[in-house]
């Protein structure tokens, strides 16, 4: 068990030192971004089509506070042992139907595999292609993503494909965040350097520590708000990431 103390506080202070003393010597040239709840978002009618079959329909801000909660525990049990007992939309669905009130295992899996199908990735907030169309004049682009060997598809499928110089797929290198290998892997393809990459993605466990670990700088794209309290760089839009580029 990890002896520090899980409210990550004593983790992220040490982080951001180290943060912040080298960002006062690099000079950052590329930005990698993740994929799912970043860039694409899940398809919810589409994914959530077997519960609304049985006229169950959870609403957006119970989905909303449950995905920060779901993180949080996340994260939590990454810290504490290194993995998770079961992926993250395992805990995810979990939760929904214990506190939707029902006890189906049959549906829940149904419901952890149409998440993971990276076909049902296809929502795309508006302006997300010229927001990084705007970004790529700047800096070189690509994607780092746990994902099913597809996302290439789902990309392009959204029209956003041809923003970016890399697209590194778990499913085809065989490694997940936050294992090393995986942003090895997109830097070599990129032929970038770490320490002047900033790697964007909505996780802390996944992505923040994944990618700083590997010694580049991270920025959580916390669109649900769960990190707000946490003291670490974070943004809850394109548009904020723009804006905290040119800062």
């Amino acid at each position: 068990m990890n002896t520090l103390a899980w409210d990550g506080r004593t983790e992220r202070t040490r982080l951001l030192g180290r943060i912040n003393i080298v960002l006062m010597t690099r000079a950052r040239t590329t930005i990698f971004f993740d994929v799912g709840n970043t860039l694409l978002f899940p398809n919810r009618d589409r994914i959530l089509a077997p519960l609304a079959k049985r006229r169950v329909f959870p609403t957006n801000e119970r989905l909303h506070s449950l995905e920060c909660r779901t993180k949080k525990e996340f994260d939590s049990m990454v810290e504490g042992t290194g993995h998770a007992d079961h992926p993250f939309w395992y805990i995810f669905y979990t939760h929904l139907l214990e506190d939707l009130g029902v006890a189906d295992d049959a549906l829940r899996d149904t419901l952890v595999r149409a998440t993971q199908n990276s076909a049902n990735w296809d929502d795309i907030r508006p302006r997300t292609g010229e927001l990084l169309k705007t970004i790529g004049k700047r800096y070189r682009i690509g994607v780092i993503s746990n994902s099913d060997g597809k996302v290439n598809e789902s990309l392009r499928r959204c029209g956003i494909a041809e923003c970016f110089l890399s697209i590194v797929d778990s499913g085809n290198v065989g490694h997940e965040k936050p294992h090393p290998a995986i942003f090895a892997a997109a830097l070599r393809e990129m032929g970038a350097r770490a320490e002047e990459s900033l790697y964007v993605g909505d996780m802390y466990s996944v992505d923040y520590l994944g990618a700083t670990r590997a010694g580049m700088e991270a920025l959580l794209f916390d669109v649900a708000g769960a990190y707000r309290d946490w003291g670490l760089p974070r943004v809850e839009s394109l548009e904020e990431l723009e804006q905290w580029l040119a800062d």
